[in-house]
Protein backbone atom coordinates (compact mmCIF):
# COMPACT_ATOMS: atom_id res chain seq x y z
CA UNK A 1 0.00 0.00 0.00
CA UNK A 2 1.63 3.49 -1.25
CA UNK A 3 1.33 6.54 0.71
CA UNK A 4 -0.91 8.88 -1.03
CA UNK A 5 -1.39 12.18 1.53
CA UNK A 6 1.27 14.55 1.88
CA UNK A 7 1.23 14.59 5.76
CA UNK A 8 2.12 10.90 5.80
CA UNK A 9 5.32 11.34 3.32
CA UNK A 10 3.32 10.11 -0.24
CA UNK A 11 3.22 12.56 -3.14
CA UNK A 12 0.87 16.00 -2.15
CA UNK A 13 0.78 16.88 -6.18
CA UNK A 14 -2.91 16.02 -6.43
CA UNK A 15 -3.85 17.98 -3.67
CA UNK A 16 -2.78 21.29 -4.89
CA UNK A 17 -4.88 24.07 -6.29
CA UNK A 18 -3.12 25.53 -9.26
CA UNK A 19 -4.38 28.58 -11.35
CA UNK A 20 -5.36 26.72 -14.23
CA UNK A 21 -7.24 23.99 -11.92
CA UNK A 22 -9.23 27.02 -10.76
CA UNK A 23 -10.06 28.46 -14.01
CA UNK A 24 -11.16 24.88 -15.07
CA UNK A 25 -13.23 24.49 -11.79
CA UNK A 26 -14.64 28.13 -12.15
CA UNK A 27 -15.36 27.49 -16.60
CA UNK A 28 -17.00 24.22 -15.47
CA UNK A 29 -19.09 25.55 -12.61
CA UNK A 30 -20.49 28.55 -15.24
CA UNK A 31 -21.33 25.67 -18.03
CA UNK A 32 -22.87 23.76 -15.35
CA UNK A 33 -24.91 27.16 -14.22
CA UNK A 34 -25.72 27.89 -18.12
CA UNK A 35 -27.00 24.40 -19.37
CA UNK A 36 -29.59 24.55 -15.73
CA UNK A 37 -30.49 27.54 -17.30
CA UNK A 38 -31.57 26.01 -20.24
CA UNK A 39 -33.27 23.15 -18.71
CA UNK A 40 -35.26 25.34 -16.89
CA UNK A 41 -36.76 27.60 -19.93
CA UNK A 42 -36.99 24.60 -21.62
CA UNK A 43 -39.29 23.02 -18.73
CA UNK A 44 -40.90 26.29 -18.37
CA UNK A 45 -41.91 26.99 -21.92
CA UNK A 46 -42.61 22.68 -22.60
CA UNK A 47 -45.26 22.60 -25.56
CA UNK A 48 -45.39 25.97 -26.19
CA UNK A 49 -44.46 26.65 -29.84
CA UNK A 50 -43.93 30.53 -29.49
CA UNK A 51 -42.63 31.85 -26.27
CA UNK A 52 -41.96 35.18 -27.30
CA UNK A 53 -46.08 36.01 -27.49
CA UNK A 54 -46.27 34.17 -24.40
CA UNK A 55 -43.81 36.76 -22.65
CA UNK A 56 -45.59 39.31 -24.48
CA UNK A 57 -49.40 38.28 -23.39
CA UNK A 58 -48.23 38.06 -19.62
CA UNK A 59 -46.49 41.68 -19.86
CA UNK A 60 -49.97 43.24 -21.51
CA UNK A 61 -51.90 41.66 -19.20
CA UNK A 62 -50.19 43.16 -16.39
CA UNK A 63 -50.22 46.34 -17.97
CA UNK A 64 -54.26 46.04 -18.15
CA UNK A 65 -54.22 44.95 -14.59
CA UNK A 66 -52.00 48.52 -13.97
CA UNK A 67 -54.44 50.55 -15.66
CA UNK A 68 -57.40 49.31 -14.18
CA UNK A 69 -56.50 50.18 -10.62
CA UNK A 70 -57.38 53.80 -9.61
CA UNK A 71 -55.20 56.41 -9.22
CA UNK A 72 -57.05 57.76 -6.20
CA UNK A 73 -55.92 57.44 -2.53
CA UNK A 74 -59.58 56.26 -1.39
CA UNK A 75 -59.49 53.27 -3.95
CA UNK A 76 -61.50 55.76 -6.35
CA UNK A 77 -65.32 55.02 -4.26
CA UNK A 78 -67.12 57.36 -3.03
CA UNK A 79 -69.93 57.36 -0.72
CA UNK A 80 -73.74 58.42 -0.70
CA UNK A 81 -75.54 59.33 1.66
CA UNK A 82 -79.18 59.71 0.84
Amino acid sequence: MGMCLPCLGGPGNDLSTSPDRVSNLETRRRELAEAAEKRQKETTYRGVKNPQAVERNKKNKEMEKQEMRPSLPGGGLKWQVG
